[in-house]
């Protein structure tokens, strides 16, 4: 009997009907919970740059400018949730394996399965923040806690720099899946129209190169920090990309990447629309 074969139909059946619609519905609210993240950390990051704004550039400074506009608790909650369901979806893929030649790899699995554990963790700061309970700390002390925590362990330092070398890798992974287009895999690009197609491109290849610069400039941080075992070295999402102001390209430089992060929230829409799950 052939077993692989006999897999994949589960898979496939598992995701058909009712189950399947959950799955889709899931995977869509997620990306578009993402996109409302992202856009608005590069809204903000724009606010920075050419302003130098004092609001914080990351997850807890997107949540905190959702709640001061009307219904913001109603969006809140929308956002939440929607972050709720891409942990499912992410769950589901690592289960059953997603779309792609090798979607039911052990690789793409248990890259699903740590997906799903961090927008799990994401969804509960924003329902929690949704229900007054505020957004925890800022992505910056975040960074410096548990860098602290981690170079007072054994063996800390190679621990930090380990870690730091992996997001480093993961920044370099992300912009060049970008540049390679390879997200249209898992789009139905037969759905769009030229024009579409060329938007898409534009918000993906442009967004998934700022995404992978801002992952790897925080790697680096994270290597410096253990190289000088000095957690305050570390920096979080916010001080990442300020970094970028104080280089001699100036606020230009934080103003690229902002755009790129806000097309990336823009691009996560489009998937939303068009993902094949």
């Amino acid at each position: 009997m052939d077993t692989s074969a006999v897999l994949r139909g589960a898979g496939t059946r598992a995701r058909s009907g009712p189950t399947g619609a959950v799955t889709e519905w899931a995977a869509r609210a997620g990306l578009a919970a993402r996109g409302v993240i992202y856009l608005l950390v590069g809204l903000l990051a724009l606010q920075i740059a050419f302003g130098g704004s004092r609001k914080q550039a990351d997850r807890n400074g997107a949540l905190a400018e959702i709640a001061r506009h009307p219904f913001g608790a109603v969006v809140l909650w929308a956002v939440g949730v929607g972050l709720a369901g891409m942990a499912l979806w992410r769950l589901s893929e690592a289960v059953f394996g997603s779309v792609g030649k090798d979607g039911r790899s052990a690789r793409k699995r248990l890259l699903a399965l740590a997906r799903c554990v961090f927008y799990a963790f994401v969804a509960s700061s924003v329902l929690s923040f949704a229900a007054g309970a505020g957004g925890g700390q800022s992505s910056d002390r975040q960074s410096r806690d548990l860098t602290a925590r981690a170079l007072s362990a054994p063996a800390g330092q190679w621990l930090v720099g380990a870690v730091g070398a992996g997001i480093v890798v993961t920044g370099v992974w992300i912009a060049a899946q970008a540049v390679r287009r390879a997200y249209r895999d898992r789009l139905r690009t037969g759905e769009m129209s030229p024009r579409t197609r060329r938007l898409v491109d534009v918000t993906g290849v442009s967004g998934g190169i700022a995404r992978g610069v801002v992952f790897t400039a925080a790697g680096v941080f994270a290597v410096r920090a253990a190289v000088d075992s000095r957690p305050d070295k570390a920096k979080g999402l916010d001080d990442t990309l300020r970094t970028f102001a104080d280089t001699p390209a100036g606020p230009w430089l934080l103003a690229l990447v902002a755009a790129g992060l806000a097309l990336f929230g823009l691009f996560s829409f489009a998937e939303s629309r068009w993902i094949r799950t």
